[in-house]
């Protein structure tokens, strides 16, 4: 367990030094300052074991003892001052830092997303636009947002190192996350909290648009789901509320409205599936509804034996959703 944490973090660790957010920069510039701090504690180091292995080397014929230093007022005035400096300019600068990039929240301050740990998987909700979507997080460059952060079940934690700092996602105590982003791109993230079986897999997507572009999106989310275009798609949309599936997901505009799995309703414009697990594809969303526990062992969602014809209408009907 403590390896795949480890590995997935170190796989993170790879974007921290590329921030793209007013928070992250903050961060990055305190982490900048341990890294200078450390690279030249380490070069005085390496210079002082180099330094007295040479200076002080015996000598062939050299048989006096060294000269034994008891105490020197400014050597010890310089080995504690030194650190007391360090010590209080990061304390400074952290504390800075944190207030910054984590000020409170103004009571009549409404957050703009709505963020829901599930095991394994995010649920993200745009109160404003009446949008709920899954996995994928779209969000406006520019724009101070005000992100909530809850959890459905276990503790999860946000992490998108480009973007900022973690936030806890704890069940029954919601927290928050200040974000100003501040180029378009897709970011990755992860949470990184473990929660289980599949925590692995429970990946982060950010998707930061400019203004224009994140409206016409979140434009789109706001309709209702598109019909069934065919005979088969009817047939799939028919088998989606027999076979349980509505139990569990939600399809805006159908009487499918629950929200115990991920949202459905614009499923087929979305880039990946299962968390970033696989590429959003016909032929991987057939193999999902037809072994879940093979592709993503401990996963909630049961495998409901259908035969081909059946997973195939439900496909079809899905890969519609745009």
């Amino acid at each position: 367990m403590n390896s795949i944490i480890f590995l997935q973090n170190l796989y993170l660790l790879q974007y921290v030094n590329n921030p793209a957010s007013l928070q992250a920069e903050k961060i990055h510039t305190v982490f900048n300052y341990f890294y200078w701090a450390a690279a030249g504690m380490l070069l005085l180091v390496v210079f002082l074991v180099v330094y007295i292995c040479i200076r002080f080397q015996q000598k062939k014929g050299d048989n006096n003892q060294p000269v034994r230093t008891i105490y020197s007022n400014k050597l010890e005035a310089l080995m504690i001052g030194v650190p007391v400096l360090l010590l209080a300019f990061f304390f400074y600068e952290t504390v800075s830092t944190m207030n910054a990039v984590s000020p409170p929240v103004p009571t009549n301050r409404e957050p703009d997303v709505i963020i829901t740990g599930h095991q394994w998987w995010w649920e993200v909700d745009y109160p404003n636009a009446h949008v709920v979507t899954s996995n994928e997080v779209h969000l406006p460059v520019g724009k101070h947002l005000l992100m909530q952060m809850r959890s459905a079940d276990v503790v999860h934690d946000w992490w998108v190192p480009e973007l900022g700092n973690k936030m806890d996602l704890v069940p029954n105590h919601p927290n928050y996350l200040w974000l100003n982003i501040n180029k378009p791109g897709k970011y990755t993230g992860a949470c990184s909290e473990f929660c289980g079986a599949q925590h692995a897999w429970m990946r982060i997507s950010v998707i930061a648009q400019d203004e224009n572009d994140f409206n016409k999106w979140l434009a789109q989310n706001a309709k209702a789901a598109m019909p069934p275009g065919d005979t088969l798609a009817k047939t799939g949309a028919e088998l989606f509320q027999s076979k349980t599936c509505a139990s569990c997901h939600r399809i805006q505009g159908t009487a499918a409205t629950s929200n115990v799995g991920p949202d459905l309703t614009h499923i087929a414009s979305r880039h990946m599936l299962l968390t970033g697990l696989m590429k959003n594809s016909e032929e991987n969303l057939y193999k999902w509804i037809s072994h879940p526990q093979e592709i993503k062992p401990g996963a909630h969602m049961p495998d409901f034996n259908m035969n081909k014809d059946s997973v195939k209408a439900i496909v079809h009907y899905l890969e519609q959703l745009k």
